[in-house]
């Protein structure tokens, strides 16, 4: 690849990309949601270190960039469930590709202890 595909006068790739999905919390979320369709306690439960302001911030927030969805359901007491958009399937490959570099990671830091 040329170096030029890595200009950035109209603004870098990667920035854009480490700006939707490299908040702290993202790139767990959509890896769970890409397993499954989840409820806001059941992705509780799979982070338990996330806070529930926290979570309802960047679940919005990748609401807002179209690659999850929300849906309420008219149930008493309200159900409300998020799923991966086909947009946010495109992280798939990225995704997974982080999964299996950081499982890479966690293991030679543990081994080197």
């Amino acid at each position: 690849m040329a170096h030029t595909d890595y200009e950035c006068n109209q603004g870098c790739p990667v920035e854009a990309a480490l700006e939707v999905i490299g908040a702290k919390w993202r790139g767990a979320i959509l890896y769970h949601l890409l397993q499954d369709t989840l409820r806001f306690n059941e992705i509780r439960r799979l982070m338990p270190e996330i806070t529930q302001r926290m979570l309802t911030k960047q679940l919005r927030d990748l609401e807002a960039h179209a690659l999850i969805s929300r849906t309420v359901y008219p149930e008493v007491p309200p159900r409300v469930e998020y799923s991966i958009t086909d947009y946010g399937k495109t992280l798939a490959p990225v995704i997974t590709a982080l999964h299996r570099w950081g499982r890479q990671h966690l293991d030679k830091v543990n081994s080197s202890r």
